[in-house]
């Protein structure tokens, strides 16, 4: 059994295979490695894409799956996450985990031996979706290295995973481009530097006008992270010039430039219904690929193979 908490705990070499895989389910390909086990999906917060996803891939992989709601553990009656772990471990292959916090509690939960744990989102960063990120890129243009990615909008926690994940691909240049204040946090910044060494080709800037194009792919994705209120009433001015409209799109696109784009989207706020739905987004097919990033993800884990 292996956790996946943090892209930071792979290595370049296993999230690579692990995209490779998530982009050979998109293909068709088809495998029952997880027949005759159980995968639990424990959400605190509301979700469409990413529960369906595992749900879905779980049992496509052949898995049965039980899921608890926010209220359902002895987690919330006093119970330790520790023997929380010691006994889940002995129902289940796999607990998958959402939550607003950071991944301490998930770390914790990971102790089991027998129980694989998948960040399934946190405060701080959402493995699984820079994963579906990389599997989409891939399939649309091969290899990773030589392209640029144009991370627009607030530092959330799909922004921090994709620069982790930059910082693991060799010659993969992301660009986080955050208005000032909301910016992907110094702390994930320096572990992007410990995990990429010099030659790493993850930047953070402000100032669209800093912007090197033309890039391969714009992404963005909602300003209101999981419906967590913003300190700022006024928190919407700072990101002003930062909505992906086709102007702002158009102004750093060449031929083969694709959009991409999380989901959940607020339509007219960080991006337009052009874009959103036009013939360069890849937003559709990335979504698709929430559920087999998640079989990619659950097969590594549960059954340790490379």
């Amino acid at each position: 059994m292996r956790n996946l908490i943090s892209l930071a705990d792979l290595t370049p070499e296993q999230l690579a295979r692990i995209v490779a895989r998530a982009v050979e389910f998109g293909a068709g390909a088809e495998a029952r490695p997880l027949a005759g086990r159980q995968v639990g999906i424990y959400f605190r917060k509301s979700s469409t894409r990413t529960r369906t996803s595992f749900w879905s891939g779980a049992t496509r992989l052949g898995a049965d799956v039980i899921t608890f709601g926010p209220d359902e553990l002895q987690l919330t009656t006093g119970e330790t996450v520790e023997d929380t772990s010691r006994v889940l471990g002995q129902y289940l292959d796999a607990l998958v985990v959402r939550t607003n916090g950071d991944v301490e509690e998930m770390r914790r939960l990971g102790g089991s031996p027998d129980l694989a744990v998948v960040n399934a989102l946190s405060l701080d960063e959402h493995p699984t979706q820079a994963i579906a990120d990389l599997a989409t890129l891939a399939e649309r243009f091969g290899e990773l290295a030589g392209r640029h990615v144009l991370v627009v909008g607030e530092g959330n926690s799909s922004g921090a995973a994709l620069a982790l994940a930059g910082a693991l691909t060799p010659g993969l240049r992301i660009t986080l481009l955050s208005p000032e204040g909301y910016e992907v946090p110094k702390s994930t910044l320096d572990l992007v530097d410990e995990l990429g060494g010099e030659g790493h080709l993850v930047s953070r800037i402000t100032d669209p006008a800093a912007v090197e194009g033309p890039v391969d792919a714009v992404y963005t994705s909602r300003w209101q992270t999981m419906g967590v209120p913003k300190a700022d009433p006024d928190w919407l001015t700072a990101f002003e010039g930062f909505a992906v409209d086709r102007e702002f799109f158009e102004r750093y696109s060449g031929p083969d430039t694709v959009f991409l784009h999380d989901l959940p989207a607020v339509r007219g706020q960080e991006v337009s219904d052009e874009v959103l739905d036009g013939e360069r987004s890849l937003a559709w097919r990335q979504a698709h690929h929430k559920m087999t990033a998640a079989m990619a993800v659950l097969e590594w884990c549960v059954t340790g193979r490379e």
